[in-house]
């Protein structure tokens, strides 16, 4: 019994830190994107369900969708096809996944997947759909988020007290641990060759990097408080959202805050989530 409690509270830890409870709040996503008119912003879902977790690809985005049932509420994973203008279900399974990351070791996506049990371990799901998708690390758990960087390694959020950066290869290696009291937000430079994440320390949030090959934590700037997640827009610019404005650090001149674009017109609310690849900003909007 104790054992299924800790799992409960594994999974209700889990869905707090990805902004999920019992009743998932609602959240849009919108792009926003350079062209010769100016910049374009429109709505890619609507507004009535958690409709989160935005990863931008040439062809399209990759989102996380919360869908009812008699039974109760999970997530699926979904793809909005810039082609044709149309959303497909990617995963359409009985559990949770979150996440969806590209899987730089095979055609499909890695993602977050709550299983039956309540355990949260990382998972891959191919594109071709004649093959089953498969566990990636069966001793790894329990991950809240992920992100891959260049031969074999990945980097992971693990829950816990406190959240841990954690770092380790597809070969699954013992995980190494890099820092703790992280948010959620992980993601590779491959120019630089590094990791880029954000934790709290002495009650400063920090923005900061990983090198393996120097096996070394750097922090270069402190964010507002309030921020957990970040987009690099090229290899020495990232962006963040404070309420409904997106701002931009670079760093070459990590003083020098830049209000980039002013989005109230779109979200009323508050910038929750950002992804920008191919010249394109992805963004949630959140109540």
């Amino acid at each position: 019994m104790i054992k299924n409690v800790l799992k409960a509270l594994s999974a209700f830890c889990f869905m707090t830190v990805l902004g999920v409870h019992a009743s998932m709040p609602k959240s849009q996503i919108w792009i926003a994107k350079e062209s010769k008119a100016g910049f374009v912003v429109k709505p890619i879902t609507g507004s009535d369900a958690y409709h989160n977790q935005p990863l931008l690809t040439r062809q399209g985005l990759f989102y996380t969708k919360e869908l009812k049932s008699e039974s109760g509420a999970q997530t699926d994973l979904f793809f909005y096809n810039f082609a044709n203008d149309k959303h497909s279900n990617i995963t359409n399974t009985p559990v949770s996944e979150y996440s969806p990351t590209i899987y730089p070791h095979d055609d499909g996506v890695s993602a977050i997947v709550v299983e039956p049990s309540g355990e949260q371990k990382l998972w891959f799901y191919p594109n071709d759909k004649s093959v089953q998708p498969s566990r990636i690390f069966d001793h790894i758990e329990p991950v809240g988020y992920h992100v891959w960087g260049k031969n074999r390694d990945v980097m992971m959020f693990i829950l816990g007290t406190p959240h841990t950066l954690q770092f380790t290869d597809i070969n699954g290696h013992l995980p190494k641990l890099i820092a703790k009291d992280i948010g959620r937000s992980l993601a590779y430079n491959r120019t630089a060759d590094v990791y880029s994440f954000t934790y709290t320390e002495n009650n400063t949030h920090w923005f900061a990097t990983y090198s393996e090959q120097l096996q070394s934590v750097k922090k270069h700037f402190v964010l507002p408080s309030k921020v957990r997640d970040y987009t690099w827009l090229d290899d020495e610019t990232i962006a963040y959202a404070v309420g409904n404005r997106v701002f931009t650090r670079n760093f070459s001149a990590p003083k020098n805050v830049v209000l980039w674009k002013d989005l109230k017109d779109y979200c009323s609310a508050n910038i929750t989530r950002l992804s920008y690849n191919y010249k394109a900003l992805a963004f949630v909007c959140s109540e």
